[in-house]
């Protein structure tokens, strides 16, 4: 895809800042819409907030008379293709990843079959069907592990299981009203993440929520979470931190911006 630089905030035309949407991570969206809305502004873009509560919004987009969008829906429906599908038909440009990118990335189980295929780092897992699927992979995993739906962000239904006590309610959880399931082997380490922005590897981060892992809460509620840039890791760590970013963002086919989490192990 090719890109030129902008330097006139007007030659962007009326851009519709896409948030809220219908999944579990409404409220985040909404949250990011707002500040990226009001960023945009700032640097003189005619940027215009539009919550997404259907398809039905995204159809009228072009009728509205937008020229391109910045999509930050969070989600169902926003990160996985669905909403760049339908943009993709109305004919208008969007920032971001495109159809193909957005559902593999959001599919946690197919991103991890293709980065272990091509022998990217990446934990060992096991999907689960029942409790007792999940008491299996307790077995095999070890504990502590973790049970995670396959297809959600903001670490929502996520669960780090200390014992088997716990499975019964970390399935539920994690399984919601259908939602896939898997189990994934428990890293523990430095968390870590590293934007990719137009094919480069930024800097990567390091992440100290206050609780137990870096959950919800930590992620949008509590404001004593440390985010650490630079992160402290070494120079050759940094490197290649970058190169298994960039290779990752590019085997799932995503474009133009994202990021790649870590745990960095001993």
């Amino acid at each position: 895809m090719s890109r030129s630089l902008v330097s006139d905030p007007k030659d962007f035309g009326r851009v519709a800042v896409l948030m809220g949407g219908w999944s579990s991570e409404r409220e985040v969206s909404l949250w990011s819409g707002k500040n990226i809305a009001e960023a945009l502004a700032r640097k003189g873009v005619d940027a215009n907030a539009v919550d997404v509560k259907d398809a039905e919004v995204l159809l009228g987009l072009r009728s509205s008379r937008f020229d391109r969008v910045f999509n930050i829906l969070h989600g169902t429906g926003g990160e996985d293709g669905t909403a760049q599908a339908v943009l993709d038909l109305v004919g208008l440009p969007y920032a971001g990843s495109g159809v193909l990118g957005s559902a593999l990335a959001m599919d946690k189980l197919r991103s991890k079959r293709i980065w272990k295929s091509e022998g990217l780092p990446t934990p060992d897992y096991a999907v689960l069907e029942s409790e007792a699927d999940a008491i299996s992979a307790g077995q095999r995993l070890g504990y502590p592990f973790v049970i995670k739906p396959s297809a959600d962000g903001s670490s929502v239904g996520v669960t780090i299981v200390k014992n088997a006590a716990q499975i019964g309610k970390a399935f539920a959880d994690a399984r919601g009203e259908s939602r896939a399931v898997m189990a994934e082997k428990f890293i523990m380490g430095a968390e870590l993440t590293v934007s990719v922005l137009d094919g480069d590897a930024l800097p990567s981060i390091r992440i100290v929520p206050a609780g137990e892992f870096y959950d919800y809460h930590a992620k949008y509620v509590a404001e004593d979470t440390q985010y650490h840039c630079p992160s402290g890791v070494s120079a050759s760590q940094e490197i290649q931190l970058a190169e298994i970013a960039l290779r990752a963002f590019e085997l799932l086919g995503c474009d133009g911006w994202g990021r790649v989490d870590f745990l960095l192990d001993a």
